[in-house]
């Protein structure tokens, strides 16, 4: 008799009556994760980021397990977790233009579980710097990531969009100015931006918001590990970092391109006067005083752990090997989507994005990323934006140096059977509802009506591009991508919410 069959159990079953050997259960895990995108071998363009380098993984992964069960609630327990902590910020504000000898010699900084918290951290110290702003702003362009917005609706912050120019996709200093008013706590840019890949004029922006009065926080969170190694390497990087005056605050993720494991990111602040408020402290009840300088409590050291040790193993001229591969990458993927009838780089690649778009009515993005996909190149699409069209996005690695040679053929390949099948023809009445339904109006029997009509919501579907597919994975789907397309931005909201809680349902 099966494991199973001796406890009566099903498999996906997290609480079992009688406990499973340890080989079964991590037997489990793998037939689960079976299913998923593949994180290494340069093919998936979003949400991993893979070097490549033999040993890493399990280097990572036997530090993590060394300081697992470290909690970082209370660094005096600890200290080897504060030493590690103060190493990774250490060496985040020395590549990021802080520390002795600097313009900016008292930067000081803190480790958080990813790029939302340090941005909701951002605007928290920014926030409450100011209380005597009743109301308070934030002016952030249209580009910024959307952790600005999810920072601004939990803490009770107005967020002020900026507008960019639909063709350098970026914010003029004149209308960043134009947005700071006398209730701005905050100024935004984004170094680069994460859908684009453009570095924002962070140089003007943080002279207008200097001259308001007004902090400035750089968004590096997906290219502050990148772009510095790039400078060396000779690549024209402006200047985004301690280095101008008037930037008070950047963020890094170090589980993006210093390939860390998930998840830990460093917010970093001009002096500590200005970090001062991102602290939280409580003293009114019997038990022990609260300090916490990012917002959860108790923190697993695993994740510092490992990347202190990712960080130490790369070393400067590991990041300068890797960022070089990456950008050789970057220009082979460039010219192969400029090679390629019908589409069109949306921006000249300056970091780590390939961003393109299509130039052919008959040709649908979004069938064109499914075709990708069938060929085993897993990218990212992006609906359109007011007057900027719908993209495919792809965050390029280390890893997909390799692989470069075979984008190309694969390419044209998806491009030739995208044209074939033609754009994706949404049934009318579906088109005029996407058009005219407001997300109130939304009720459980439409969307899940809607759920069924597109494959969502059995086990195994995703969102936002989602029949599941034979493993039980997230397929993309161009009709999905088509209707949310069709879509404002407020129905689209409603409607991958309302999605997403369709597929988090308990297992029983």
């Amino acid at each position: 008799m099966s494991d199973d069959q001796d406890n009566g159990q099903d498999t996906g079953r997290a609480l079992p009556e009688h406990g499973l050997p340890a080989e079964r259960v991590l037997g489990d895990v793998k037939a689960l994760r079976a299913g998923d995108r593949p994180t290494h071998g340069g093919r998936l363009f979003a949400y991993v980021y893979d070097p490549a380098v033999p040993g890493l993984d399990e280097l990572a992964a036997a530090a993590h397990a060394s300081s697992a069960h470290v909690n970082g609630l209370d660094p005096t327990a600890f200290p080897s977790l504060l030493a590690m902590e103060n190493a990774l910020v250490g060496a985040a504000s020395r590549l990021l233009g802080g520390g002795p000898g600097s313009t900016a010699p008292d930067v000081v900084g803190s480790v958080t579980s990813g790029g939302t918290e340090s941005l909701i951290l951002a605007v928290k110290a920014a926030r409450d710097a100011r209380p005597d702003v009743a109301a308070p702003r934030i002016a952030v362009p249209v580009t910024a990531h959307a952790a600005f917005a999810k920072a601004a609706h939990y803490l009770r912050v107005a967020l002020d969009p900026v507008p960019v120019d639909p063709v350098t996709l970026r914010p003029s200093a004149a209308a960043v100015a134009a947005a700071i008013g006398p209730d701005t706590v905050l100024v935004a840019c984004s170094a680069p931006s994460y859908a684009h890949g453009v570095v924002d004029p962070v140089a003007e922006i943080a002279a207008v918001a200097a001259g308001a009065g007004v902090r400035c926080h750089v968004d590096a969170c997906f290219g502050g590990w990148t772009l510095p190694w790039l400078r060396r390497l000779g690549e024209p990087v402006p200047p985004f970092d301690f280095a101008v005056a008037g930037v008070t605050s950047i963020s890094v993720d170090l589980h993006k391109y210093a390939y860390a494991p998930k998840g830990v990111s460093v917010l970093l602040h001009r002096t500590p006067a200005l970090r001062a408020p991102q602290f939280f402290a409580y003293a009114g009840w019997p038990g022990y005083t609260m300090v916490n300088p990012v917002i959860a409590s108790t923190r697993s050291g695993g994740p510092i752990a490992a990347a202190y040790a990712t960080l130490r193993h790369l070393g400067e001229d590991g990041y300068l090997r890797l960022a070089a591969a990456t950008r050789d990458a970057v220009a082979g993927l460039a010219d192969a989507v400029r090679g390629t009838d019908g589409l069109r780089l949306l921006a000249e690649p300056e970091s780590t994005v390939v961003c393109f778009t299509s130039t052919d009515p008959t040709l649908d993005l979004f069938v064109l990323v499914d075709e990708l996909t069938a060929r085993g190149w897993h990218t990212q699409p992006q609906l359109s934006y007011a007057d900027l069209p719908p993209s495919v996005h792809l965050t390029v690695t280390a890893a997909v140096a390799p692989r470069v040679a075979e984008f190309g053929p694969d390419l044209a390949d998806a491009v030739a059977a995208a044209r074939a099948a033609g754009p994706v023809k949404l049934p009318a009445e579906l088109t005029a509802l996407a058009a005219t339904l407001t997300p109130d109006a939304l009720t459980p029997e439409l969307v899940a009506g809607l759920a069924a009509a597109l494959g969502l919501g059995g086990p195994g579907a995703g969102p936002g591009g989602a029949a599941a597919d034979g493993a039980g994975g997230f397929a993309p789907d161009a009709t999905v991508n088509a209707l949310l397309d069709a879509a404002p931005p407020a129905l689209r909201e409603r409607l991958l919410v309302e999605f997403v809680g369709l597929l988090q349902r308990p297992t029983y």
